[in-house]
């Protein structure tokens, strides 16, 4: 059973990883994989498995700050570096850029502010399948929505090209992606489009401004929670954090790769297949009852 256990662990930090940045909603897909499902707080307890979602949820923030290294460095104008342009992906030496750390201040400064007069309501009230699916299925009205606007767009701008009003306003966005199901990366990347960026653009603001307030966050659920991790449950956290990580760092490089080609529709409609799918296990089957 402790086998079986650990691989249960495994698989939920390679769902969080595959879903954390990914504009799907890793909220929904842990209700679907793990609450319908493995069941972590049957082998963990509940206070255990939730401080295991904080674990791995940290896996997946330290892969984008991995990827993005370079740039936070450059952001903080901490020495010279080597750096692959995410727009372009080329190689050049650092150069004062236009994208820099009150950016990334601005745009956090709503999340941050609501996340500390709400976080405790939203976790209380809101984290139930219904409300779930319905963040699902509007975030993915809202990605189709820009999507479609910005195919009439002719001249779309650059990470680099973001304005302070840009940045605040897809902060706000991030504020309103609290709502679970909605997704953090779904609501930030199609405001930023919205807003004319380009969707690779968009997306590399959306992860750069995640991070810094993610690790936040998460750090500070860690703090509260941390006595609830019993020394038997360690090797749960490792390789859930570890599997996190690992796959996190993979779907991060794939999805900066592709989203340029493939834009948000396609996830747009995997979540609204994903919404009926939940429907069916909730409604029909009595499946996440009670979460």
């Amino acid at each position: 059973m402790f086998i079986i256990e650990l691989i249960k662990g495994i698989i939920l930090g390679i769902v969080e990883g595959l879903t954390e940045f990914a504009p799907v909603s890793s909220t929904g897909h842990m209700i679907l994989v793990d609450d319908m499902w493995l069941k972590s707080s049957e082998f963990l307890g509940s206070q255990s498995a939730f401080t295991f979602k904080i674990v791995i949820q940290l896996g997946s923030v330290f892969a984008a700050a991995w990827v993005f290294r370079e740039r936070f460095l450059e952001i903080l104008h901490i020495g010279k570096h080597k750096h692959v342009d995410v727009e372009n992906n080329q190689q050049r030496r650092s150069k004062p850029r236009r994208l820099n750390l009150l950016h990334v201040l601005v745009g956090m400064i709503p999340a941050g502010i609501l996340g500390l007069l709400f976080d405790n309501f939203i976790e209380e009230h809101l984290f139930s399948v219904p409300t779930v699916m319905i963040g699902l299925f509007v975030g993915a009205i809202y990605m189709i929505i820009a999507d479609k606007y910005s195919a009439k767009v002719k001249t779309q701008q650059t990470v680099d090209q973001i304005n302070y009003f840009q940045a605040f306003v897809i902060g706000i966005s991030q504020a309103v992606a609290m709502w679970p199901g909605f997704s953090r990366s779904g609501s930030t990347i199609s405001t930023g489009v919205l807003m004319k960026l380009n969707h690779k653009a968009a997306s590399n603001f959306t992860f750069i401004m995640a991070v810094p307030i993610m690790l936040a966050a998460s750090g500070l659920s860690l703090l509260k929670h941390y006595q609830d991790i019993q020394i038997a449950d360690i090797p749960f956290y490792i390789l859930g954090f570890l599997a996190a990580f690992t796959v996190g760092l993979i779907a991060i490089k794939t999805f900066l790769h592709l989203i340029n080609k493939i834009k948000l529709i396609p996830f747009a409609i995997y979540r609204i297949i994903l919404v009926i799918f939940i429907a069916i296990l909730y409604f029909g089957f009595g499946i996440g009852k009670g979460i």
